[in-house]
């Protein structure tokens, strides 16, 4: 991933199919590794790879951390619940796009 790439995401343009490292990860959400490790830990967000310095991370791990982030900051949510949270915001947005593909609304 290049600056351009960066500066794309940054502006709120997520390219889906690259992948960020650690530390691009950190700069583009503006937060510390130790935070990040702790997401993994808990199992917010799933990096690629086995060992921190190899980590690489999607373009949906960064929305879950710009989430994550949002929700523990302005809602005060600790990182189980944001988990948690997350989890069901995803599901509610997977059974909406099943609603619309299927036109069954109730």
């Amino acid at each position: 991933m290049n600056s351009h790439d960066l500066l794309l995401i940054y502006t709120g343009t997520i390219i889906e199919d690259d992948s960020l490292t650690l530390g691009q990860l950190c700069r583009a959400c503006g937060v510390n590794a130790d935070w990040v490790i702790s997401l993994v830990e808990e199992g917010i967000i799933e990096p690629e790879g086995k060992e921190i310095h190899c980590w690489h991370f999607s373009g949906a791990n960064l929305v879950r951390v710009r989430s994550a982030l949002r929700l523990q900051r302005d809602l005060g949510i600790n990182l189980a619940g944001v988990g948690l949270v997350l989890d069901l915001m995803e599901e509610l947005e997977n059974l909406r796009m099943q609603l619309k593909i299927t036109g069954d609304v109730t």
